[in-house]
């Protein structure tokens, strides 16, 4: 493989350059280092928001020709929003990788923000953000995210809290973008058939007249006190299916007992990967994960999963079950709570580790097998952490040993550590069916269709 190429330019801009000569493609990102964890009070949910307003031209692109840019080269386009990060993306042939930079420069340096377009894409937002209520699931997570985290940022939902989202003017919206889309916080990654010295020349041409913020504040954020104590939260609505969580806080990225859980939650629930693009689109292997066998296996749920993502800073790590209908909730919960704790106690064994191991760098592999995840990939950990986390995520697997899992299990799998959320549905027409429920957000990461 030919090596990556890193620069970064007068103006502050990252530029990561891969060169991939499979397939006449190339995969453009542009990344800030913007997220729901920077929002301040009454600004919740401004950062998706913006992600939505730059799809809606810029001083010299009309905002129905933004797309058309890339279709017209049979490409496709997209972006989205969570905790740390915004991104957008374009993905076509070769020859659309000027107009791919200008796109970006555009985005980064012209945004239009026409006062209509900030109403109609508040109606948009919110009727996005009230769907969601329809997702007993969605639900479940946004309430438990919010219970576990009491100061860190991270306990609010991308999409924002709804009142936050009624009072925002089109004077909040650009100023946000005007601080944090600046030059200075973006990582641009371009990975496909190029030549690199090429691509620099081009970024360099489109980007290099963007002038850097002085006005772009560190990031800084609210250390999430240590949990004391078990925390609980129970949804009672119209539905007909019962949803388990259980969520430990669980370490950032870059923390030693990242990779250790990751294997942990590779035993308990199937191999995931790590690749926020494409990772969860595939069902992990659960025939022989621990969790599948004492939930499903055994008929108390139809469905297990979990949840371990690389984030910048201590996130949650989430076991989720959806409940057999006929099955109560506390079934599910004290089964999952007692195989959580076999494993606590270091009951894993060197064969699920291998397995283990196995699955997840294959899954590794699978998750960069095109242009488009590749470059997702460098530039999602560039703006979390470094860029050479993901390359170096094999050989920090292939490390790890039952000791390692068995001290991260002990130090995270405790109940003074955990919150539990149940969904608990009240039968159609019983005696609470109209009391209201909170408002839902939409999946994990607010991604544009």
């Amino acid at each position: 493989m030919i090596p990556m190429r890193a620069t970064t330019l007068d103006n502050g801009l990252k530029v990561l350059v891969q060169e991939e000569h499979t397939a006449p493609l190339v995969s453009v990102w542009c990344w800030y280092k913007v997220g729901s964890k920077d929002e301040g009070p009454g600004l919740t949910g401004i950062s998706h928001w913006c992600e939505h307003m730059n799809f809606k031209g810029t001083r010299n692109i009309p905002r129905d020709e933004v797309k058309g840019i890339i279709e017209q080269f049979g490409g496709t386009w997209n972006g989205y929003t969570w905790i740390d990060q915004t991104a957008y993306l374009e993905t076509a042939s070769r020859d659309a990788l000027d107009r791919m930079l200008f796109i970006e420069a555009e985005r980064m340096a012209n945004g239009l923000y026409h006062p209509d377009d900030c109403e109609s894409e508040r109606t948009v937002i919110i009727s996005e953000l009230q769907g969601g209520e329809n997702d007993p699931d969605q639900l479940l997570d946004q309430e438990l995210t919010a219970t576990a985290f009491k100061a860190h940022p991270y306990r609010n939902p991308t999409i924002g809290w709804l009142s936050d989202l009624q009072t925002m003017t089109r004077d909040d919206l650009y100023g946000y973008y005007r601080a944090h889309y600046v030059p200075n916080r973006a990582t641009l990654v371009v990975v496909g058939d190029v030549e690199a010295d090429e691509a620099l020349r081009l970024v360099d041409r489109r980007f290099r007249p963007i002038p850097a913020s002085t006005a772009a504040a560190p990031r800084r954020a609210t250390i999430e006190p240590e949990q004391t104590g078990e925390r609980r939260v129970t949804l009672r609505r119209d539905g007909t299916t019962g949803y388990l969580k259980i969520g430990y806080h669980a370490p950032a990225v870059t923390d030693p007992q990242f990779y250790p859980l990751l294997l942990l939650d590779a035993v308990l629930t199937g191999a995931k990967g790590l690749n926020l693009w494409s990772s969860f689109r595939v069902p992990p292997p659960q025939r022989s994960a621990r969790l599948y066998r004492a939930l499903v296996e055994r008929g108390l749920a139809s469905s297990i999963s979990g949840a371990l993502l690389p984030t910048a800073e201590p996130f949650l790590y989430v076991v989720s079950a959806t409940a057999t209908a006929g099955v109560p909730l506390a079934d599910v919960e004290a089964a999952a709570l007692d195989e959580l704790e076999r494993v606590r106690r270091g009951l894993i064994t060197d064969a699920e580790l291998a397995k283990a191991k196995t699955q997840l760098r294959a899954r590794l592999v699978f998750e960069s097998d095109s242009v488009t995840n590749i470059a997702h990939q460098l530039g999602y950990f560039e703006t979390i952490a470094e860029a050479r986390v993901i390359a170096d995520a094999p050989a920090r697997i292939g490390t790890v040993t039952l000791h390692d899992i068995g001290a991260a299990a002990q130090a995270m799998l405790t109940a003074a550590n955990r919150t539990i959320g149940w969904f608990d549905p009240l039968a159609p027409g019983g005696p609470d069916a109209a009391r209201p429920g909170p408002i839902a957000r939409p999946a994990a990461a607010a991604f544009r269709a």
